[in-house]
């Protein structure tokens, strides 16, 4: 009696700590450049602090660092993320990068090479990825900015990552979105943002 007993306890602990452990909020990290490190806006306005909101409007538990970095490359955050993901084991990592790359006319395997290591690390982490694409204005010729484009979608399908094409879709193209600079997008450019990431995140953030 006394051994079945034991064996009970046991067995509901171990429920306990798998229901405990299913309904703990899930930490998304966010690893950007500038576009996601509200450049040039009033802190709260930028899309990944739009996105927290959103998540707590939809009865999502979840929690969301934001490493973003105004002038991140993929080198960089290749660097930082080792530390960023012992730091807050994410369960979902956002990778936001290569846009200051290919501003630079940096070589797109460099940055393939850096955002396949960044996918790696995270997974390996047990964390799930998303991407978040970008597209080059038409100056950089069209063989760049096919190569860089297309770099993002051959990453999604080796990885089974999921990916927002292009971030600044149906934004790209109107001056009035965005801010003096004619770079960064203004504070009402980040709503529109936020509605191309939300569908793919949204699916990411309540899969099991």
């Amino acid at each position: 009696m006394l051994a079945f007993l034991k064996k009970l306890t046991v067995a509901a602990s171990l429920v306990l700590a798998s229901a405990s452990a299913y309904s703990a909020p899930k930490t998304v990290l966010v690893v950007g450049d500038s576009l996601s490190a509200e450049y040039g806006l009033t802190r709260g306005a930028g899309w990944v602090a739009l996105l927290e909101q959103k998540l707590k409007a939809s009865k999502i538990d979840a929690n969301i660092v934001n490493a973003s970095i105004s002038g991140e490359t993929t080198s960089g955050g290749r660097a930082r993320l080792p530390a960023l993901l012992n730091q807050h084991k994410p369960q979902v990592v956002v990778i936001e990068l290569g846009a200051n790359d290919g501003l630079r006319g940096l070589p797109v395997p460099a940055a393939e090479s850096n955002l396949r290591q960044m996918i790696t690390m995270s997974q390996q982490k047990g964390a799930k990825v998303m991407l978040v694409g970008m597209r080059m204005p038409p100056n950089y010729g069209r063989a760049y900015t096919e190569r860089f484009f297309g770099m993002f979608t051959t990453l999604s399908k080796e990885y089974k990552a999921p990916l927002v094409p292009f971030m600044l879709e149906g934004i790209a193209d109107k001056p009035a979105l965005f801010q003096a600079d004619r770079l960064h997008p203004n504070a009402q450019a980040h709503p529109i943002i936020l509605n191309n990431i939300w569908p793919t995140f949204s699916t990411l953030i309540t899969s099991r």
